[in-house]
């Protein structure tokens, strides 16, 4: 869909995809703004009960406005393809934080915590109950703004509508973080919400959720029948008034929670913690939030239902005869939304002509002859294709040929000059987990790429920095691809700072000298030197030298770093000089 025109939305790029949406971001030319444009996936169009849940829950959550809810802002259909459009929000989720963080910090934790209980009391105002409170459903955008996005599983708690589990499908949330009563089939309100806001609070102080399992169902049990380990065994610093609070959150009967967002929000402002405006990130640009990431999908909902499915499920559950609700509950996890038989509105029109023909791509054999197909084609379609066909919790590989291919779709963006989207590929590889060194290895040349194109000199040198201490780590063909991909100037600049940093570890006989032997500091400084000529440039004024200019001033500056380094490094400061018992001079 990617370039195509649907009524008043033009497609940008893609987003994302979840359960049952795929989420693209895309311009509302009427309006000339930005939007997350959710489409409902063709297989689940061809179900009306899909189709009417999709309709009429986006309905009852576009009433929720509020600073801290993403807002929805249409639902309507166009020639059978079922959108909603809603504002899109530039940042991170939470999980990503967490991810790249591995923890927040108290006061940002509090601030985080104040908006999410602001929106849920809005919703509970509403008689709405969100039912998915979970990190990748909280947005922290660039702003300052933390907003709670995916209303989409929630319900009017004084609707009379009823759900027949019987006959379809139902999500009653995510297992990480789902309330007992959820676990149970049990009547669900705003305090299931305060339950699942308390998990995702010990997540993101502690840097894990309370509970953790191979499946569904051995992470329902534990919500049900475990107390979670108290924060200060995990981390040390937390408020007592804190930790004292989530715990509240995370009590087993309802009637023991705190009982209202509001309440919440008060207890919130009692504890003793200052916060100041740099407690806010400044590090949250370019990361796409609004769907399950790539590398979210390794932890999805429905790896963990495939399993219970295959293994503990039948053998557990009749050993709780007394539970049936909680094997209905389990058994039925998708990552969709809730389904429901609700009368469909009359009023969403579809209009064939104001959709643009959309291609389609053939499935092949397995994920490998996706990819080959696609490198054939070579079009944004047909590398999305291979996620579309072969999803990424099904198995490891697929998850390799799909970040392949966002490497292929950020390379065929940034040979067209749409630096915007280059730039959100490459960044979707750049946050890759560090292990994935190569994948950021690309990511980081291809940010490179896109900074020196754009004349951001500063972001370029802070990217050259980062591949500077990745290429080491990979392997000398990886190492030679990567720098083939760099933009001349660039590959020179890199391939002079690498010559100049072995000139450096030698002696003056020009022998390598062992690890222990290089002169002390060496490394660090250099990289501090490098991290203060970063900045140095993003304090200059506008550049309007040519490309060769800016090229020298960067070599020019280089040189005097390495001058001074190696004037550092001949004559140490006293912090830096090694005890004499490991001397070897």
């Amino acid at each position: 869909m990617v370039g195509q025109r649907l009524g008043d939305y033009q497609i940008l790029r893609r987003l994302g995809r979840g359960g049952m949406s795929i989420v693209y971001l895309a311009e509302q030319k009427s309006l000339k703004r930005r939007v997350a444009f959710k489409v409902l996936k063709p297989e689940l169009a061809k179900d009306s009960v899909y189709v009417r849940r999709f309709h009429k829950e986006a309905q009852a959550a576009a009433s929720l406005v509020h600073s801290n809810i993403v807002q929805i802002y249409e639902v309507g259909a166009i020639a059978g393809i079922h959108y909603i459009a809603q504002e899109y929000v530039p940042g991170q989720n939470l999980a990503q934080y967490i991810r790249r963080n591995s923890s927040v910090s108290i006061p940002l934790s509090i601030v985080i915590l104040k908006q999410v209980s602001a929106a849920l009391n809005r919703a509970s105002e509403q008689g709405i109950t969100h039912r998915d409170i979970k990190p990748e459903n909280i947005m922290l955008s660039t702003n300052g703004e933390v907003k709670v996005a995916d209303f989409g599983l929630a319900r009017v708690t004084s609707g009379e509508h009823h759900i027949d589990t019987t006959q379809i499908g139902i999500t009653m949330g995510t297992p990480l973080y789902m309330s007992p009563e959820q676990a149970e089939g049990g009547k669900v309100d705003p305090r299931s919400d305060i339950y699942s806001l308390g998990v995702t609070s010990y997540h993101m102080l502690t840097g894990r959720p309370p509970f953790d399992g191979e499946t569904a169902l051995s992470i329902a049990v534990q919500h049900l029948k475990r107390e979670p380990k108290p924060l200060t065994e995990i981390r040390t610093g937390i408020p007592e008034e804190l930790e004292s609070l989530v715990m509240q959150m995370l009590a087993k009967d309802p009637a023991e929670r705190i009982q209202k967002a509001n309440d919440l929000q008060k207890q919130l402002r009692t504890i003793p913690v200052t916060i100041t405006d740099n407690d806010w990130p400044d590090d949250l640009e370019h990361i796409d939030c609004d769907e399950v990431s790539l590398a979210d999908a390794r932890v999805d909902a429905t790896q963990q239902l495939d399993t219970l499915m295959k293994t503990q499920g039948r053998q557990i559950l009749h050993q709780r005869s007394g539970r049936l609700w909680l094997a209905a509950t389990i058994v039925l996890f998708v990552s969709g939304i809730l389904l429901g038989s609700l009368p469909y509105s009359s009023e969403i029109l579809e209009t064939p002509e104001n959709v643009v023909e959309i291609k389609t791509i053939e499935k092949r054999d397995n994920v490998e002859a996706q990819y080959l197909y696609a490198s054939v084609v070579n079009t944004e379609e047909a590398y999305l294709s291979v996620e579309d066909f072969f999803p990424v919790e099904d198995d490891s590989r697929n998850y390799h040929y799909a970040t392949l291919s966002h490497q292929k779709i950020a390379d065929l963006h940034l040979a067209t000059e749409n630096y915007e989207s280059a730039e959100a590929y490459y960044m979707e590889l750049y946050y890759l987990a560090p292990e994935a060194r190569h994948f950021r290895a690309y990511g980081i040349a291809g940010l490179a790429n896109v900074y020196n194109r754009t004349n951001n000199i500063a972001k370029m040198a802070d990217r050259l920095i980062e591949l500077g201490e990745v290429l080491p780590l990979l392997n000398e063909d990886i190492q030679a691809e990567i720098m083939e991909r760099l933009d001349t100037e660039l590959r020179e600049i890199v391939e002079q700072f690498q010559a100049d940093s072995t000139r450096q570890s030698t002696d003056g006989s020009g022998v390598n000298l062992t690890e222990d032997e290089n002169p002390p500091g060496l490394t660090s400084a250099l990289y501090r030197q490098l991290s203060d000529f970063s900045k140095l440039f993003s304090e200059l004024p506008s550049i309007q030298d040519t490309r060769a200019g800016i090229q020298n001033e960067i070599l020019e500056r280089f040189e005097e770093m390495q001058k001074l380094i190696r004037e550092q490094s001949q004559n140490p400061t006293p912090e830096e000089v090694k005890p004499p018992s490991s001397d070897k001079s």
